[in-house]
């Protein structure tokens, strides 16, 4: 389907997205509830980052913390990167009834959004990459110095406090068609105030007291959620600004690879090998390119839980990888 997205004309690839794509001003009462949401979901984590460098400080970081923290980054990270992404944004392959089910609740508990909001917001981000229409480049207010800094802002945090709704009966209609999954996206604050209870009764009940329970609370709930969320957001603002770009993608589709980020992300910021290819299972098209998620989604093939996987085809990644004598920048060959 063509949107009115897809009929800005005139876009050159460097300057602002002209005013017709950006969204209505003057949120209503409903939206500035979900801002005031947004906001607390966002501030909260940082805040608790504040207080727990104060607490170690003094006390240091028990060892359950950290297990009962990294555990619950692998769970929930591993619902957003193989869940969300590979499985239900892109069909990277086929899962079972209840692995699917199980990654979307795993999703669900790192703060994200609904499944069904993430799904069609990222749909839209691979419509409309980097021109008028993506909800979250970092080029909408072109690519000036002040431009670019405020677009990185805006893709990294920005655009979630902005009134500009992507309709899910358009970009998730499958998802949407999937009621299983209908009831993980109702139970989002449910699975919200679960992430947090898990790990305060877990250290409450391995340290056998309040203040276990508390600190665990701390490091495992709030401190990992603002860890997995800033993550994430990196992906779609400077994983289109620095790194490299081996691969050709659309035009003024600026995606980049950025190793730093490789294991923190589960392999998701090798975003030019995604963007060029974006149902492909695996991101990392490298031979040191490590891509954990596409390691996990191997291990659910071999156990049968997963089928269809699309894994690399050779001979289209050659195809796609671009070559000294390609134009470098934005306009690109289109995919």
């Amino acid at each position: 389907m063509i949107t009115s997205e897809r009929k800005v004309d005139g876009y050159d690839g460097v300057s602002p997205f002209p005013r017709t794509a950006t969204p209505k001003p003057g949120p209503g009462p409903a939206t500035r509830i979900q801002v005031g949401l947004t906001g607390s979901i966002v501030l909260l984590p940082f805040v608790a980052l504040g207080f727990a460098i104060w607490l170690a400080w003094g006390h240091g970081v028990t060892v359950t913390d950290l297990v009962l923290a990294v555990l619950l980054y692998l769970v929930t990270g591993f619902g957003v990167t193989v869940g969300f992404h590979r499985l239900l944004t892109h069909g990277s392959f086929a899962a079972r009834p209840w692995l699917r089910v199980a990654l979307a609740v795993a999703g669900s508990m790192s703060f994200q959004g609904n499944v069904l909001d993430w799904v069609a917001v990222h749909r839209r981000h691979h419509a409309f990459t980097d021109r008028p229409g993506d909800p979250h480049s970092p080029y909408r207010y072109g690519t000036s110095l002040r431009g670019q800094l405020r677009g990185l802002a805006h893709s990294h945090l920005g655009w979630l406090f902005r009134n500009d709704p992507t309709p899910a009966d358009r970009y998730a209609r499958d998802v949407l068609a999937d009621p299983a999954l209908v009831r993980v996206a109702r139970a989002f604050p449910a699975l919200c105030a679960l992430s947090l209870a898990l790990p305060f009764l877990a250290g409450w009940a391995i340290s056998g007291g309040l203040y276990g329970g508390l600190t665990a609370f701390l490091w495992a709930g709030l401190i990992r959620v603002f860890l997995l969320q800033h993550v994430t957001w990196s992906v779609n603002s400077l994983c289109h600004v620095i790194g490299s770009r081996p691969f050709t993608t659309r035009r003024h589709d600026r995606s980049t690879n950025l190793w730093p980020l490789a294991l923190p992300s589960f392999g998701e910021s090798w975003h030019n090998g995604h963007h060029s290819d974006p149902t492909c299972a695996r991101h990392g098209l490298g031979p040191h390119e490590t891509d954990i998620s596409a390691g996990l989604i191997s291990l659910f093939e071999r156990l049968g839980w997963v089928t269809d996987v699309r894994w690399p085809d050779p001979g289209r990644v050659e195809q796609r990888r671009r070559h000294e004598a390609d134009a470098p920048g934005g306009a690109r060959t289109p995919a």
